[in-house]
Protein backbone atom coordinates (compact mmCIF):
# COMPACT_ATOMS: atom_id res chain seq x y z
CA UNK A 1 0.00 0.00 0.00
CA UNK A 2 2.50 2.54 -1.16
CA UNK A 3 2.79 4.53 -4.34
CA UNK A 4 6.23 3.12 -5.21
CA UNK A 5 5.53 -0.56 -4.53
CA UNK A 6 3.91 -3.23 -6.67
CA UNK A 7 2.26 -6.62 -6.32
CA UNK A 8 2.37 -8.99 -9.27
CA UNK A 9 2.06 -12.65 -10.24
CA UNK A 10 4.64 -14.38 -12.37
CA UNK A 11 7.05 -17.30 -12.46
CA UNK A 12 9.22 -17.88 -9.40
CA UNK A 13 12.44 -17.91 -11.39
CA UNK A 14 15.43 -15.79 -10.40
CA UNK A 15 16.65 -15.20 -13.97
CA UNK A 16 13.27 -13.78 -14.92
CA UNK A 17 13.30 -11.44 -11.92
CA UNK A 18 16.80 -10.25 -12.84
CA UNK A 19 15.53 -9.60 -16.38
CA UNK A 20 12.63 -7.58 -14.94
CA UNK A 21 15.00 -5.48 -12.86
CA UNK A 22 17.30 -4.78 -15.83
CA UNK A 23 14.38 -3.97 -18.13
CA UNK A 24 12.77 -1.64 -15.59
CA UNK A 25 16.06 0.19 -15.06
CA UNK A 26 16.34 0.73 -18.84
CA UNK A 27 12.74 1.99 -19.01
CA UNK A 28 13.01 4.29 -15.97
CA UNK A 29 16.64 4.69 -14.86
CA UNK A 30 17.28 6.06 -11.38
CA UNK A 31 20.04 8.31 -12.75
CA UNK A 32 20.25 11.04 -13.80
CA UNK A 33 17.85 12.30 -11.17
CA UNK A 34 17.72 15.65 -12.95
CA UNK A 35 15.86 13.96 -15.85
CA UNK A 36 12.66 13.90 -13.77
CA UNK A 37 10.49 16.85 -12.82
CA UNK A 38 9.10 14.95 -9.79
CA UNK A 39 12.49 14.91 -8.09
CA UNK A 40 11.91 18.02 -5.99
CA UNK A 41 12.52 17.13 -2.35
CA UNK A 42 12.56 13.41 -3.19
CA UNK A 43 14.52 11.49 -5.76
CA UNK A 44 12.17 8.59 -6.40
CA UNK A 45 10.47 9.52 -9.69
CA UNK A 46 11.85 6.37 -11.28
CA UNK A 47 10.19 4.27 -8.54
CA UNK A 48 6.80 5.82 -9.31
CA UNK A 49 7.19 4.96 -12.99
CA UNK A 50 8.36 1.39 -12.26
CA UNK A 51 5.37 0.85 -10.00
CA UNK A 52 3.05 2.18 -12.69
CA UNK A 53 4.45 -0.37 -15.16
CA UNK A 54 4.00 -3.32 -12.77
CA UNK A 55 0.73 -2.16 -11.21
CA UNK A 56 -0.48 -1.74 -7.65
CA UNK A 57 -2.61 -4.81 -7.10
CA UNK A 58 -3.45 -8.23 -8.38
CA UNK A 59 -6.41 -10.57 -8.26
CA UNK A 60 -5.92 -14.19 -7.30
CA UNK A 61 -8.49 -16.93 -7.68
CA UNK A 62 -8.94 -19.29 -4.75
CA UNK A 63 -10.49 -22.69 -5.41
CA UNK A 64 -11.40 -25.03 -2.55
CA UNK A 65 -9.33 -22.91 -0.16
CA UNK A 66 -6.17 -23.00 -2.29
CA UNK A 67 -4.54 -20.41 -4.52
CA UNK A 68 -5.44 -21.21 -8.11
CA UNK A 69 -1.99 -20.90 -9.73
CA UNK A 70 -0.05 -22.53 -12.49
CA UNK A 71 2.83 -24.75 -11.35
CA UNK A 72 5.45 -21.96 -11.23
CA UNK A 73 3.35 -18.92 -10.41
CA UNK A 74 3.77 -16.99 -7.19
CA UNK A 75 2.73 -13.61 -5.79
CA UNK A 76 5.56 -11.08 -5.57
CA UNK A 77 5.97 -7.73 -3.85
CA UNK A 78 8.08 -5.29 -5.86
CA UNK A 79 9.71 -2.50 -3.88
CA UNK A 80 11.13 0.29 -6.01
CA UNK A 81 11.85 2.89 -3.29
CA UNK A 82 12.84 1.23 -0.04
CA UNK A 83 13.18 4.30 2.16
CA UNK A 84 9.85 4.01 4.00
CA UNK A 85 8.03 1.35 5.96
CA UNK A 86 5.36 -0.38 3.87
CA UNK A 87 2.38 -2.57 4.58
CA UNK A 88 0.46 -5.05 2.47
CA UNK A 89 -3.32 -5.21 2.48
CA UNK A 90 -5.04 -8.50 1.59
CA UNK A 91 -8.77 -8.50 0.93
CA UNK A 92 -10.74 -11.67 0.37
CA UNK A 93 -14.04 -11.33 -1.46
CA UNK A 94 -16.52 -14.07 -2.20
CA UNK A 95 -18.32 -16.93 -0.57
Amino acid sequence: MHITASVFINDAESGLHADFAQWLERMAPHEPKSAYRHNVGEDNADAHIKRQIFGRETVVAITDGRLHFGPWERIFYGEFDGRRRKRVLVKILGD
